[in-house]
């Protein structure tokens, strides 16, 4: 399996940038003042997805042959790494089939049909549907972009990174959440060749933490499931690519609780007046909840998204 570099996060910048505007990062002073630090937002959730992954999208898509675009995509996702693949696919007029967990958060299943792709609803969580489709849908010839192991989709969403170096040059840390880890090996490519001060932090639910604890452990670690509302960290295994550059880039790893989620969203709700999903507010939840560890220091948070399942939204409300 290819890997990738520094110099791929910067070959993709102007691929990138010659579809999606640099996203805002905002100090909040409201968040600032509460914990203590310098807080720096990220706002991934102003993608005209409302998340990071379509950096990668745009990236890869952008790249592939005559050959590879006739035969369509195919792809399994809880939501957003769908509407990145959606929203490249329509942009250079290629077909998209994006298999998801039954019961998946409705609005992003619809967000990736209104891009034009073809959602087949399929297991019970994200793992599942993924066997199924590697299993079953793979002999019909699409090209199958896993929403990890592709060095063009975390070259591409490391382009986050470059943009957050290029307003705040020496941040003490960046706090990146986990599915597979995607956003947080991009981050850590551009962070050990431009700041390599910055500590690279990963977040992952406590109740979906297979990634990070394969991570601190050294061997795999698979789990029976994947218990947290936030559908963008429900991974129950980790992935190959992903997995070698955390080993390398990341420094050190948070798990957060669903509740902790649901107050950091309600939080950044009532100072920023953002929607945030559950996976795009836990890096604000790990400083909520070691806000020791970040005292005086300049922390960026990235917000990866903002793809709420509205349902979920009284439940953090009552947060408030």
């Amino acid at each position: 399996m290819d890997s990738v570099t520094y110099d791929d996060v910067l070959d993709s910048v102007a691929r990138v940038r010659d579809v999606l505007q640099p996203t805002p990062l905002y100090e909040w002073p409201g968040l600032s003042d509460q914990l203590g630090c310098r807080l720096f937002v990220k706002h991934e959730n102003h993608q005209p997805v409302g998340a990071f992954k379509v950096r990668g999208g745009v990236n890869l898509v952008s790249q592939l042959d005559a050959e590879q675009r006739s035969r369509g995509l195919l792809a399994c996702s809880t939501g957003n790494h769908g509407q990145s693949l959606a929203f490249a696919a329509r942009r250079f007029s290629v077909s998209c089939t994006i298999v998801v967990p039954q019961h998946n958060n409705p609005d992003k299943n619809r967000a990736m049909r209104q891009l034009g792709a073809t959602v087949i609803e399929h297991g019970h969580d994200y793992d599942a549907a993924r066997d199924y489709l590697e299993q079953q849908l793979l002999n019909q010839g699409g090209r199958y972009v896993h929403s990890a192991n592709e060095p063009a989709l975390i070259a591409g969403v490391g382009t986050m990174a470059v943009e957050i170096l290029d307003q705040l040059p020496d941040p003490d840390v960046i706090l990146v959440p986990v599915g597979l880890g995607s956003g947080v090996c991009g981050t850590g490519l551009v962070m050990k060749a431009r700041s390599p001060r910055t500590q690279v932090v990963g977040v992952q639910a406590r109740g979906a933490s297979a990634v990070i604890q394969t991570w601190k452990s050294g061997r795999a670690v698979k789990t029976e499931v994947a218990d947290t509302w936030a559908e963008g960290m429900a991974t129950r295994s980790s992935a190959e690519l992903t997995m070698s550059l955390m080993r390398r880039d990341m420094d050190d790893a948070i798990l957060v609780d669903d509740d902790e989620l649901r107050r950091a969203c309600g939080l950044l709700l009532r100072e920023t007046h953002n929607l945030a999903e559950g996976a795009g507010a836990a890096t604000l939840a790990a400083v909520l909840q070691q806000r020791d560890r970040f005292q005086g220091q300049c922390v960026v948070a990235i917000l990866s998204g903002g793809n709420l399942d509205l349902g979920e939204l009284p439940a953090i409300l009552n947060t408030l």
